[in-house]
């Protein structure tokens, strides 16, 4: 087993002098407020997009796909958790993955693409929350005043409102109690999606959709960065051979033409915990833009309070929050720019860098069962983001003609 590059890349002297180590990424928690901030990262309202995905690729499929990308994930952050721990024990413990990066891999140019991607993939979750979060407002909105005349930007600013005070928070740590309602309203989230799913079982045979199908329409657009397999069914939707002109949109539609399908107030309640995890996930995904700023305009030595770093810290991330807030009332079709960026960037970051990692760390035989497996998964997903790509981007160009800028309408 070979070492790590020799040569200390971010020496441990220089991390005390880190404001967005000391500040933003402090090490104050327990383990379960780990457990708040995964959960909110990982498992939200995107699990309302399943029964879509699963609609797209069919049962079999779905269920193979769904297995293979949890497997591939937990066995991909287990060799990220091996590299971590022989560099910590080389005595170089890292807390930034665009670090452990650029240690392994020795390459400078590996730190600005791994902070590319992260920052673009980040700044797109942050923008896509501010938009979903505002259109779960404009559903209550309308369902309580159809004809009332405010229009989605104003939610969009309001909901930007919202977000630059609680940006304000200084530590990803700040936000343990937050993150802690996210995960208990999870629960009630499916429980509440489960009801509406189960009022309308056949999806295809529903005229009247009601108020959950836009819940579903919010979550779906959403997934879109989140979940690759919302590539998959665009990919499953290039055979010419298959009538595609209701898939993705039959469930979508927002005809409400009869009574609605599950009760008024499951609905609500759907639209109210979409809403709370958005805002945590939008504020979980900020911090690392956050940390960036801290680093470079922080002072370790003054106060985490103190005036010279308060200012500073209050003027960035509403800058930051107000250009999240800008985007999303200008781009309301951000959903299909943020699946191209999802596949650009989730797929090396997660099923490739890792599995090159730990070959170029442990430098496994290449007879070896695992060096083959990590060359295997590198080759498929490097495959599996191209197809996603192309796909993101057809659909991207398919619905250029329903872009309009400002618009009042979200593109789905």
């Amino acid at each position: 087993m070979a070492d790590p590059p020799k040569g200390d890349l971010f020496p441990e002297i220089h991390r005390e002098e880190d404001a967005g180590a000391a500040f933003v990424l402090q090490s104050k928690g327990q383990w379960w407020h780990a457990g708040f901030h995964l959960t909110t990262a990982i498992v939200g309202p995107t699990i309302l997009t399943l029964p879509y995905v699963f609609r797209g690729l069919g049962w079999p499929l779905g269920l193979l796909c769904l297995t293979v990308m949890g497997v591939v994930t937990f066995y991909s952050y287990y060799l990220m958790s091996k590299v971590l721990e022989h560099c910590e024990k080389s005595g170089r413990r890292h807390i930034r993955f665009r670090e452990l990066a650029a240690d392994v891999l020795g390459s400078g140019w590996m730190f600005y693409f791994v902070i590319i991607i992260q920052t673009a993939i980040n700044t797109g979750v942050g923008i896509g929350a501010i938009l979903l979060a505002a259109e779960c407002l404009e559903i209550m909105y309308s369902s309580l005043s159809p004809h009332g005349s405010i229009k989605l930007y104003e939610f969009i600013a309001l909901v930007t409102a919202v977000m630059i005070v609680l940006s304000q928070l200084p530590t990803f740590h700040s936000l343990r109690y937050i993150n802690l309602v996210s995960l208990l309203s999870q629960p009630r989230l499916h429980f509440s999606g489960g009801r509406c799913l189960h009022s309308c079982r056949d999806f295809k045979k529903c005229s009247s959709k009601g108020l959950f199908l836009r819940i579903y329409k919010i979550s779906k657009g959403f997934q879109c960065l989140r979940f690759n397999l919302n590539h998959c069914s665009h990919i499953w939707e290039w055979d010419p051979s298959r009538d595609t002109s209701n898939r993705g949109t039959t469930c979508h539609r927002e005809n409400d033409n009869g009574p609605s399908l599950a009760p008024t107030w499951v609905l609500g309640l759907a639209v109210v915990f979409v809403l709370l995890q958005l805002i945590a996930i939008g504020l979980v995904y900020s911090q690392v833009a956050y940390e960036i700023m801290e680093k470079q305009s922080a002072d370790v030595k003054q106060g985490i309070f103190s005036k010279r770093n308060l200012i500073p810290r209050l003027i960035l991330r509403t800058i930051y929050m107000i250009f999240c807030g800008f985007v999303a009332a200008m781009l309301p079709f951000f959903g299909d720019i943020n699946g191209v960026v999802g596949a650009i960037g989730f797929i090396p970051l997660d099923f490739i860098l890792p599995m090159l990692l730990y070959n170029m760390t442990y430098k496994p035989q290449k007879s070896s069962v695992t060096y083959w497996i990590n060359l295997s998964i590198m080759i498929v997903f490097t495959g599996v983001g191209i197809l996603g790509t192309f796909s993101s981007l057809r659909k991207l160009i398919l619905d250029a003609n329903k872009f309009k800028l400002f618009s009042g309408d979200v593109v789905d």
